[in-house]
């Protein structure tokens, strides 16, 4: 089955991801593996993958989706935020419902990924000001959490997910 690998990546976690799955499924297959582009719709499965935006993906992502008219897409992603399988599961549902109605949603894997240094520092600014907030600390938490991911663990997950959804 002819498989296109598209993906929008802010930070490169998801450009990550999107290795990692290249590098497990059978290269001969693969008609297309980069950003959203209608050359991936030459491919009848799509893994589709996207940087979270304000809970859901982000507007490239959002873009090319609409295009997938007719095809099996499978989703990927990370974000910032998401110790959570919920949560994640939360985000690939409204991501789910960008599809067109005669796509087939194939299911969808996301861990969590590194933020931009910025965000740190916005996180500091504020518990600097209320030192107190527990919200702000766990913010705090989080982010460095999160400097750790995409991790081996996640990649090779990645690549074992694909795998099952070629199967």
């Amino acid at each position: 089955m002819r498989y296109s690998i598209v993906y929008s990546s802010r930070t490169g976690n998801t450009r990550q991801l999107a290795q990692a799955i290249q590098d497990r499924l059978p290269n001969e297959q693969l008609v297309y593996c980069g950003a959203p582009s209608g050359e991936a719709l030459a491919a009848e499965v799509l893994f589709v993958g996207f940087w979270t935006d304000k809970g859901s993906c982000d507007p490239d992502t959002e873009a090319f989706l609409a295009q997938t008219a007719g095809k099996t897409v499978f989703l990927f992603g990370t974000a910032g935020f998401g110790q959570s399988q919920d949560y994640f599961d939360q985000i690939l549902a409204r991501v789910q419902q960008k599809l067109p109605a005669d796509a087939k949603a194939g299911g969808g894997f996301m861990c969590q990924g590194r933020m931009p240094q910025a965000v740190r520092q916005r996180y500091q600014a504020m518990l600097e000001k209320e030192p107190d907030n527990q919200r702000y600390q766990l913010f705090l938490a989080n982010f460095d959490q999160a400097l750790a991911h995409p991790g081996p663990e996640d990649l090779a997950a990645a690549g074992d997910w694909a795998e099952r959804c070629l199967g």
